[in-house]
């Protein structure tokens, strides 16, 4: 029986799924097969981790197994998460969700510099694919990453770290699967803080595109949420970094909330009254507090509490990077098309990414703003809107996530990308006969 990702609009192959205890047996796994990829939380909308190139996001394709294929689960793996005070790291299994993460770390007094929406998501799998959160001075998940331990195709165990290694390791940490199965990754960690999350209605497009960098500055994370359906952006979050948590995590009483001086109507858009979903017919419990309501950093930057459960699936997902120079005229260009997104969208998110160094980050060399939609989940409708949207994007040097859906083709997503052929050598040294290699990467790396 074949399995599927999050959305179950992907099928994976009927190969065996092996989830090994230990290093060890994931080695033999991977010298054994011909064929490896890695499944983590499946929350890629695309095949990039699936084995076959013919997978169908349409989910009407099954596509019959190999024998001599893996797919590889990292859930049991032995490998305890490990904090290392004096270097300022914590080491931790490729296959750990953020959410565990966050929560051991949050025990020890330490935190992350950011997280992504969901905390149901594995480290290794947002780091390979650049996923990120918000904030004009927080690179993606993938930036915090300073070393990694992966099995190579040959079934060695191979250690790398951002000091040694700086010029490959800026190639590897964003590396859509494709040098080996990352076992461990070692992050930078800082000090507890607390944080505080507002929530603003209907900011006025119009003033949003007037004083759109104050507004993305205004605090340490910022999400803007429209549906592109009339002149105002539904809401805004303010995400503010109130202070140190406190010692070792400790503390006799909750934070106390910090008077940040925010206005009850702020741009023209007004301070909600209760706790809110981004989707407006959709109820706001399990999602992180808001109205102020001071609380630790992974149950503020998270949108999602830790211990929710994840949403149905129901929903088709793509977003698309532009350098932040471009953010306004790219939005309004998006806008253009809100009378072809009428009934199929569930909800856009904008956020703010900080530049960085690595190869297939699409933050690479410059500040970015992503654009994210949350599709109905139609796949018709979605096939046919999205090359609306990449064409309205392409003045504007876009950059499809790598994770979600996205029409545009191999050559230009090749193009947008100054390192690709770097990386694509990095590949072809690292595994030259292939054996990490898909159709994803068949097509967007080697095509």
């Amino acid at each position: 029986m074949s399995q599927r990702n999050w959305s179950e609009n992907i099928r994976f192959a009927s190969a065996e799924i092996h989830a090994p205890r230990t290093v060890e047996a994931l080695q033999e796994i991977v010298r054994a097969s011909r064929k490896v990829r890695v499944l983590g939380a499946r929350h890629s909308f695309n095949d990039a981790a699936a084995i076959d190139a013919q997978v169908d996001v349409d989910g009407t394709q099954e596509v019959s197994g190999d024998p001599s294929w893996a797919y590889i689960s990292l859930e049991n793996l032995d490998a305890p998460v490990e904090f290392d005070h004096e270097s300022g790291t914590v080491t931790c299994s490729g296959g750990i969700t953020y959410g565990e993460l966050c929560t051991q770390m949050h025990a020890e007094g330490v935190a992350l510099h950011n997280t992504a929406s969901l905390p149901h998501i594995t480290v290794a799998g947002a780091c390979s694919t650049a996923t990120h959160g918000s904030g004009d001075g927080n690179g993606n998940l993938a930036t915090a990453v300073v070393g990694m331990e992966l099995v190579t195709a040959d079934g060695d165990l191979k250690l790398m770290t951002l000091e040694k290694d700086r010029e490959d390791f800026e190639g590897s940490v964003v590396a859509l699967g494709g040098l080996g199965v990352v076992t461990r990754m070692t992050l930078a960690m800082e000090p507890a803080y607390s944080m505080q999350q507002y929530v603003y209605n209907d900011l006025p497009s119009a003033t949003l595109y007037d004083n759109f960098d104050e507004i993305m500055s205004r605090a340490y994370s910022v999400s803007l949420f429209p549906d592109w359906q009339g002149d105002t952006v539904n809401q805004v979050w303010f995400k503010h970094r109130t202070g140190r948590w406190g010692v070792n995590g400790q503390q006799a009483t909750e934070p106390e909330a910090v008077d940040l001086g925010l206005p009850s109507e702020l741009y023209s858009a007004k301070a909600a009254s209760t706790h809110l979903h981004p989707v407006p017919e959709l109820s706001a419990e399990g999602l992180t507090l808001q109205m102020g309501i001071p609380g630790a950093w992974h149950d503020r930057l998270h949108h999602f509490q830790i211990d929710s459960t994840p949403a149905s699936g129901d929903e088709l997902q793509t977003e698309y990077f532009v350098p932040r120079a471009h953010a306004v005229p790219a939005l309004q260009a998006v806008e253009v098309l809100r009378d072809r997104f009428r009934s199929m969208l569930w909800i856009s998110e904008i956020r703010s990414v900080a530049a960085d160094r690595l190869w297939l980050s699409q933050s690479y060399g410059t500040p970015t703003i992503g654009i994210h939609f949350s599709w109905r989940k139609n796949w018709p409708a979605v096939r046919e809107v999205m090359p609306l949207v990449e064409e309205a994007l392409a003045p504007f040097e876009v950059r499809p996530h790598w994770g979600k859906l996205f029409s545009i083709a191999p050559k230009q997503v090749q193009a947008a990308f100054p390192r690709m052929e770097d990386f694509k050598a990095l590949l072809g040294s690292a595994d030259p006969e292939g054996k990490f290699r898909n159709g994803y990467l068949d097509r967007y790396v080697f095509g």
